[in-house]
């Protein structure tokens, strides 16, 4: 397909390069990601090249936004994910957690315009994108004292709003963009709105471990005076690793609808990308693995991934172990943040997921609300029709 170009305003020409939008080779999109590691800046697991393997049933384009994007000039890149309509030749084009560019950049249209025709060229009937700019934090103390029956994040009103965030979501609104779930009664995102995480920029061992609350402290010594041994897997404890997630599924009452072979070319392919990209993280016991969690690195952002336990023995605290080994980890590794990705917006106590809440909490951590994942028909009556007509599939499905 041939490059797009935007050109400049006349009174501008003579300062900025045209940017163009072409597909762009695995090595060089993977050059660009290195070249800005940051947490500020750099790319989620989820835009990297190595993810494309790991999600059965869609169609990857890598895509790169420069002055001359193959030859690895870019300002900016994207993982797009193509999902066939069945019964059509159409596709709804999702960028989990991207596009991968400046959101501080005013001008919006120079990179969002290109990608929407090049999607459209390419048979997208609607587009799905995961801006990165955070819209609000709430510190953990808070939360928990605000805690109570029919208790919501939103009830809490000493929180931090992110202004980029902010001008980003009246951007995306003035240009047709639709928030995903607004208006509906839930949030509809694929990915997490609400997640959890930890600043490690200028923080010692010893203010992580200040950081836990009482109770986190008291269970990481239990668990280190009752024997608990905490080591680096290999893919040969998948197995072992998915066992637990099935017993943890049935224990909190979730489903993921994850099938071992998932996690077994997830491992493969994000550690073919970069070795260490993946780690599996065991906690034993006597001999017996208690409890599994996963962890992925890109440049200088570390992801507590998915966590998995047993029914008994729950009193060494496998789990708090577990998550001190992979904090002070990703800390060794110099990462500026810690995510353990996704929380619920509850504060009732007696809702049931307000438990994975409370304990992330006790690491002393943030709530971030991100902006949530947008949408928008590609243009054209047809279109429309059949953005409606998927959105009607997935609520059957």
């Amino acid at each position: 397909m041939a490059a797009l170009l935007v050109t400049p305003g006349r009174d501008d020409q003579r300062h900025q390069p045209k940017v163009r939008l072409e597909p762009v080779g695995a090595d060089v999109y993977r050059a660009f990601l290195a070249s800005r590691p940051g947490a500020a800046l750099g790319a989620g697991f989820l835009q990297c090249p190595s993810w494309a393997q790991v999600k059965d049933g869609w169609r990857p384009l890598l895509l790169g936004w420069g002055p001359a994007p193959s030859a690895g000039a870019l300002t900016g890149v994207a993982l797009v994910l193509l999902r066939q309509f069945p019964g059509t030749r159409r596709h709804f084009a999702y960028l989990p957690e991207g596009p991968v560019v400046d959101w501080a950049e005013p001008d919006i249209d120079a990179w969002l315009d290109p990608l929407l025709r090049h999607l459209r060229d390419a048979g997208a009937f609607a587009v799905r994108i995961g801006p990165a700019p955070a819209h609000r934090r709430w510190d953990a103390r808070p939360l928990k004292e605000r805690s109570g029956p029919g208790g919501h994040l939103t009830d809490v009103l000493d929180c931090a709003v992110d202004p980029l965030g902010t001008a980003v979501a009246e951007r995306l609104r003035a240009r047709g963009w639709r928030r995903c779930g607004e208006g509906s009664g839930g949030d509809g995102d694929a990915q997490p709105r609400h997640v959890f995480r930890i600043p490690l920029t200028d923080r010692s061992r010893e203010d992580l471990w200040s950081g836990l609350n009482q109770e986190w402290r008291r269970n990481v010594r239990r668990a280190q005076k009752s024997g608990v041994e905490v080591v680096v897997g290999s893919a040969a404890d998948l197995p072992e690793f998915y066992r637990l997630l099935c017993i943890t599924e049935k224990r909190d009452g979730f489903r993921l609808g994850r099938a071992l072979a998932y996690y077994e070319r997830q491992y493969a392919a994000l550690n073919a990308e970069e070795p260490g990209r993946m780690k599996l993280y065991l906690a034993r016991h006597d001999g017996e693995v208690l409890a599994a969690h996963t962890m992925v690195t890109v440049g200088r952002r570390v992801w507590y991934q998915t966590g998995a336990s047993a029914d008994h023995r729950r009193e060494v605290r496998p789990s708090n172990a577990l998550q001190w080994r992979m904090l002070l980890d990703a800390h060794a590794l110099g990462a500026e943040v810690y995510d353990m990705r996704g929380v619920p917006s509850t504060l009732d106590p007696a809702d049931r997921s307000y438990g994975l809440l409370r304990w992330k909490l006790g690491t002393g951590g943030q709530v971030v609300e991100t902006l949530g994942e947008w949408e928008k028909p590609l243009g054209g009556t047809a279109n429309h029709a059949l953005y409606r007509a998927f959105h009607a599939y997935l609520a059957r499905r």
